[in-house]
């Protein structure tokens, strides 16, 4: 994004950390943010990874590298990551210890945050919320005011209600992108789960007792998607 006003937001300053990264300084009062001139902000690998246009600022231990940027007037802050492709704009929030990289884009009044990634191609929009250890990936998009938490995985698909998301004992399952599930880090479809699910807990040491109890989960899920519909859960682009 170019730079369409001549007054600097900030600058770089001589500090580097151990990624080479040089932490940023105010050049100017933030209000919204409560950032004053002079204030110390995050890390930058240069000045293409924040605009000095809008109130966007990044903090404390932020790093923003690679192509990626932050602009309009989103924030990041705790010990987030932004790299790669990735752009984080409009009012959006990327906190905790959140990455987002790859060619994600993080927008409107969003909140990413915990341990949570959005990577690859995905995008996270409007009012949405993505947190805990959940991931959203590959080129699903998630919108509206869903909420993608705990240790869900949504891989496909686009999202404007929050996708169906089980806590088992050992792994949570989620209903990932249209006709798939996700289990731990194996994806399926639902009919291929059902068919070899204690196959798949036998062989990663499941217990007879957490077999079962993922059957039983595992009817639950087939249940709710036939009542509300694959659509409900994730609809496949065109």
């Amino acid at each position: 994004m170019t730079t369409t006003t001549n007054k600097k937001k900030y600058e770089l300053t001589s500090t580097q950390n151990r990624k080479g990264l040089y932490q940023i300084k105010a050049l100017r009062d933030i209000p919204r943010y409560g950032v004053k001139k002079g204030d110390l902000g995050g890390w930058l690998e240069g000045e293409k990874n924040l605009s000095h246009d809008g109130d966007a600022w990044v903090f404390g231990n932020v790093g923003v590298y690679g192509d990626a940027e932050v602009f309009g007037d989103a924030r990041v802050y705790g010990s987030a990551r932004v790299f790669g492709n990735a752009g984080v704009y409009g009012s959006a929030r990327v906190y905790g210890s959140a990455r987002v990289y790859g060619n994600a884009r993080v927008y409107g009044n969003v909140g990413v945050y915990g341990d949570a990634e959005v990577s690859g191609n995905a995008g996270v929009y409007e009012s949405a919320r993505v947190s805990g250890n959940a991931e959203v990936s590959r080129d699903a998009e998630v919108s509206g005011g869903a909420r993608v938490y705990g240790s869900a995985r949504v891989t496909e698909g686009e999202w404007d209600k929050s996708p169906l998301y089980v806590q088992g004992t050992r792994h949570a399952i989620t209903h990932s992108g249209p006709g798939e599930i996700t289990i731990g880090c194996i994806t399926l479809s639902l009919g291929k789960w059902l068919e070899t699910y204690a196959e798949v807990g036998k062989r990663h040491g499941y217990s007879k007792e957490e077999i079962e109890e993922y059957g039983r989960l595992l009817g639950y899920v087939a249940q709710e998607i036939k009542r509300s519909g694959d659509r409900r859960h994730g609809e496949p682009r065109d």
